[in-house]
């Protein structure tokens, strides 16, 4: 007789502090319950502030943004930034500057860091790290790239397109140890941080 193994129950509420529905997607591959919070944080870099060092602090304060609301919970906070050399794409907000960042992106490659931040505001401890992933974009044309963005409207992501959607055909090549790390919330290394507070995955 197979005996299947069923996770033990969460001894803390999981919250995403983050309103973006394909981080949402994603945490829900893992089927666990889990709350949704709205952080307000002023997302701007510091001065001389480098990429890796910016997704790791506003992945921290978005988690910290929900400790006086959840003063027992996981919470996790995520931040990613697409980089070309040292130039950051942020979310293109507009068709116009998604032209621009595609046309940026055009033959090179792309690194985008994701940084992952898991506090138990229980403990107040907290686990942070940088997932990196890596994409290389085809030689696009003006066609390409303005029949993409009508069909995907990728204006509130990163470098202006979606893997997991259209967007995989802009791309020469992938390159990284998890793929759900371009889509904004690694799993490989949330399964990690949540194992180590105790929360069974399987």
């Amino acid at each position: 007789m197979t005996v299947l193994h069923t996770p033990s129950p969460q001894s803390l509420p999981l919250v995403l502090a983050s309103t973006s529905p394909y981080r949402k997607d994603v945490l829900e591959r893992l089927h666990l319950s889990y709350q949704t919070y709205a952080p307000q944080i002023d997302e701007t870099s510091l001065p001389d502030e480098s990429p890796a060092r910016l997704v790791t602090r506003l992945a921290e304060l978005k988690a910290h943004s929900a400790q006086s609301t959840y003063p027992k919970a996981l919470i996790i906070g995520s931040d990613q930034i697409a980089v070309i050399g040292n130039t950051i794409l942020g979310k293109p907000g507009t068709h116009e500057q998604a032209i621009k960042q595609l046309n940026e992106a055009s033959g090179k490659q792309v690194d985008f860091l994701t940084g992952l931040c898991l506090l138990n505001t229980d403990t107040n401890h907290a686990q942070t790290d940088i997932v990196p992933f890596s994409v290389t974009f085809r030689q696009l044309t003006q066609t390409q790239i303005e029949n993409y963005l009508n069909l995907d409207k990728p204006y509130n992501c990163s470098g202006s397109f979606k893997s997991e959607g259209l967007g995989i055909a802009l791309l020469s090549k992938m390159a990284g140890n998890d793929p759900t790390a371009i889509i904004g919330l690694p799993l490989i290394r949330l399964v990690q941080m949540l194992e180590s507070e105790g929360v069974s995955i399987l």
